[in-house]
């Protein structure tokens, strides 16, 4: 398809640099990008590719290159000059009214008027008209915090869509949704295309890559690295692009070996509904047990009620047979667990501070000095958890956002150890994180069983579930539906009994 100016490209960045103190995020990046096409962008986290995207949606200004929309050399001053020239951006973390309606939230600063008064009823139409062109069955009148994530991500999607975006970029937009959503996804992203949208699609999903992609671009350490046709591609390709190297085994051996009972979960059920209900299950040292389900079946719920930042009804917890009451995060943490959250933007990091606050935050107390804190062991304990964790980054000083997702998580994992935990509650570890830095949290999470922890790992990947858990419990609408062997387990037995209680 061509352009409406004529040419091949509706998008064309050349030559994209950018630097950061210490780092060098872009390199001779390069991306071109056709109408009517779906484009996936990949590389390892730090590769580059939020960094690109940001340079094209105004966020950042590149310090060479050029940047070419429908021929014509563009700079954006921001996020709002770029949606009203018809590029649209859905981040992976989304930012959102929670407290305001759906509606709302879509045409945050340019509501519609009428007679010089914002109008809700066209508010309402015009929302209720996009949602019906994209098949997403939400009330536009609903708070957008009572919804799903999976929710919240397809009202991103339609508020781009409602910009009369031409170029529309997604960011990990699968990463929380369950198998049928993301069909539904593929659905309005194959709309889109046939009304001449230019996609960029940016996932660590190699089987979504190669299905939904017409193109492919591989970016590593900030350099443009290949463009290739998605039907030319396999996975095996991609990721030797990716990292540079074949890497033959996406999961490493599970060389941890369980052993005595270490913790007891009796018949739990949360305070407030939708919660866990009457769940009973038990977590050997050295485990690590893997918490399936789809979307609304309560794995969040279940771990959160444990931690105690949901309140239970009933039921007990039990840790080395004594029972513990976890009030809140604070009585959790001293009782030694752990709670890595799935929304990592909104519950898991500072994003304005540096990686020193974010690595000591929830061991506060330990650096107290009288009235003041030891700077001394802060930075020594920061810089233990730079090296075992391997963060990539310029300096402890260092705003924590600025870093890749991936290694923004391996902050938060040492965060956590530093608290020295006895039982590790993971929400989604490795959500939006490369194939490259999945499997170092793989062995990281490995060798925390290794050395006796108990980990309890909720994940929507069911490969991901198989290849590094040694048995797997499944949810289903808040009903602990059964417990499966790591080994023997196949994805069918999952889904069998995910479906059990819907």
């Amino acid at each position: 398809m061509i352009s409406v100016a004529g040419n091949e490209y509706v998008l064309e960045m050349i030559d994209i640099e950018k630097q950061f103190p210490g780092v060098k995020a872009l390199d001779h990046a390069q991306l071109k990008l056709r109408p009517g096409t779906v484009h996936a962008l990949m590389g390892e986290n730090g590769a580059g590719k939020s960094t690109l995207m940001k340079c094209l949606f105004g966020v950042y200004k590149e310090d060479a290159g050029k940047i070419l929309i429908d021929g014509v050399e563009t700079h954006f001053a921001g996020p709002k000059n770029a949606l009203d020239n018809g590029v649209a951006m859905v981040h992976q973390e989304l930012n959102q009214v929670l407290k305001r309606s759906v509606m709302e939230n879509i045409w945050l600063g340019r509501f519609p008027k009428k007679m010089g008064f914002v109008s809700h009823q066209m508010m309402y139409d015009k929302t209720k008209a996009v949602f019906e062109d994209l098949d997403i069955p939400v009330d536009p009148k609903t708070i957008i915090g009572r919804l799903s994530v999976s929710q919240r991500q397809m009202v991103e999607i339609a508020k781009a869509v409602s910009y009369d975006a031409k170029i529309l970029v997604l960011d990990e937009p699968t990463s929380s949704l369950t198998e049928e959503e993301v069909e539904h996804l593929f659905k309005i992203m194959n709309k889109l295309r046939d009304k001449g949208v230019a996609l960029v699609y940016i996932s660590h999903k190699m089987e979504e890559i190669l299905r939904i992609s017409d193109e492919v671009t591989i970016m590593r350490d900030g350099k443009w690295v290949a463009t290739e046709k998605a039907e030319d591609l396999t996975t095996d390709k991609i990721i030797k692009l990716m990292v540079g190297r074949d890497l033959t085994n996406r999961f490493p051996p599970k060389t941890n070996v369980p052993g005595d009972v270490m913790l007891e979960v009796k018949n739990l059920t949360g305070k407030y509904m939708p919660s866990c209900i009457d769940v009973s299950f038990e977590l050997h040292k050295g485990e690590i047990l893997g918490v399936a389900g789809l979307v609304g079946s309560r794995r969040t719920e279940l771990l959160e009620t444990i931690f105690g930042i949901s309140h239970h009804e009933s039921g007990e917890v039990i840790l080395h047979g004594k029972k513990v009451e976890n009030k809140d995060s604070r009585t959790a943490i001293k009782n030694g667990f752990a709670l890595l959250t799935e929304e990592r933007r909104a519950t898991g990091i500072f994003p304005v501070m540096n990686i020193t606050f974010n690595s000591v935050i929830s061991n506060i107390k330990s650096y107290k000095n009288g009235p003041l804190l030891s700077g001394g062991k802060m930075t020594k304990d920061t810089a233990w958890v730079i090296d075992s964790m391997h963060v990539k980054t310029p300096s402890h000083r260092t705003q924590i956002r600025s870093l890749s997702g991936g290694n923004q998580q391996k902050v938060i994992f040492g965060r956590w150890l530093l608290t020295k935990p006895e039982v590790l509650l993971l929400d989604e570890p490795t959500r939006g994180i490369d194939v490259g830095a999945k499997y170092e949290i793989y062995q990281l999470i490995i060798n925390l069983a290794n050395e006796g922890k108990g980990v309890i790992m909720v994940s929507s990947e069911m490969p991901e579930l198989l290849g590094i858990c040694n048995r797997i419990a499944v949810m289903s609408n808040g009903h602990l539906a059964g417990i499966l062997d790591g080994e023997t387990a196949t994805q069918e037995d999952i889904m069998r009994l995910a479906a059990m209680y819907i």
